[in-house]
């Protein structure tokens, strides 16, 4: 039956947490720097809420559920999406099968009450107008109001919460009021190889060791050349290759080729050539040169008579300088 709580006369009906494993595998600066985020030093000391950012797939909710596991606390995950809305993040009134309403407490809410940890997932995904609801919930006040509800609701001492957010084009800006309570800023890098090794052990251990090393070759190439794919992607395409090797005993595919079509099924024809992939993006992001005008086709950089050359730029004029003194001499 779902637990329920009493506030300013309202029953809300509590979430159940997130039972989800979370083991944290390298990179353990970045955890310990989390745990340290949620300490308190004193009674008058407030626990900071982290932003932890990174491309998809690189693990960024796992950190966070492993922090909450390390800290043996309850762990609630609301997923932010676009169109979330205040009543969404807080409480939801639900007609109940009596036809009265029920206010139902979202994950935050939930972890508020009961003095667990909540992750907002991808919190970049948010509007303003949800964001701002949180305002008091994030500074020194750690209450929200639901206007629903007509109820304020604060937060348990032991309550900690943290925001993960993606590094892409697909996102809000969030406004300044609110980064400014969203600190420190956690970045997380790509496994090194050892790492994710293991992170595809843990994840599938009846993958054998050469599908494990081909996609560990793939994924760390792809790092270096700046690629977007992740670890993530990499478990994706294992997956997918590890079926196709089961489906059919009679007729068995080789590794090597199952591999190449999980490759190709999960990530794209383009991922078979990662080199080409990555001069293709540089070029379509203008790689490393400095724009050219017409006059670089026609005059070097540091010739006097190239047109976009300004007389009074100072590198120009001691050039001239030392001209005139050579010719002094």
């Amino acid at each position: 039956m779902t637990a329920t709580t009493t506030i300013g006369g309202i029953t809300l009906h509590l979430g159940t947490p997130d039972t989800s494993l979370g083991e944290w595998i390298g990179q353990q600066e970045v955890l310990r720097q989390l745990l340290a985020c949620w300490i308190v030093v004193d009674d008058r000391d407030q626990p900071l809420a982290p932003r932890l950012v990174g491309t998809p797939g690189i693990g960024k909710t796992t950190l966070a559920i492993a922090g909450a596991r390390v800290r043996k606390q309850e762990l609630y995950i609301y997923q932010c999406t676009a169109d979330t809305r205040p009543e969404d993040l807080l409480v939801t009134p639900v007609l109940a099968e009596s036809g009265k309403i029920a206010y139902h407490a979202s994950p935050l809410v939930t972890a508020m009450i009961r003095g667990g940890i909540c992750i907002l997932d991808e919190g970049n995904r948010m509007n303003e107008k949800s964001w701002a609801s949180l305002a008091p919930l994030l500074d020194h006040r750690r209450y929200v109001e639901s206007i629903v509800a007509g109820i304020t609701i604060r937060a348990h001492r032991d309550f900690r919460c943290a925001v993960t957010m993606n590094e892409d084009e697909s996102t809000f800006e969030i406004p300044d009021y609110i980064l400014s309570r969203l600190q420190p800023t956690l970045t997380l890098g790509h496994p090194a190889r050892e790492d994710e090794l293991a992170i595809l052990k843990y994840h599938l251990p009846f993958a054998d060791d050469q599908l494990l090393n081909l996609t560990v070759e793939f994924l760390q190439q792809a790092h270096s050349l700046n690629l977007d794919f992740s670890t993530r992607d990499g478990i994706n395409v294992l997956r997918f290759a590890l079926k196709r090797l089961a489906q059919d005993a009679k007729h068995p595919m080789s590794r090597d080729a199952a591999w190449r079509e999980a490759l190709e099924k999960c990530l794209g024809e383009e991922a078979g050539d990662l080199k080409a992939l990555a001069e293709r993006r540089s070029q379509s992001l203008g790689g490393n040169m400095v724009p050219m005008g017409l006059g670089d086709f026609f005059f070097a950089q540091d010739d006097p008579l190239h047109p976009d050359i300004d007389p009074d730029d100072d590198d120009f004029s001691d050039d001239d300088n030392d001209d005139d003194d050579d010719d002094e001499e």
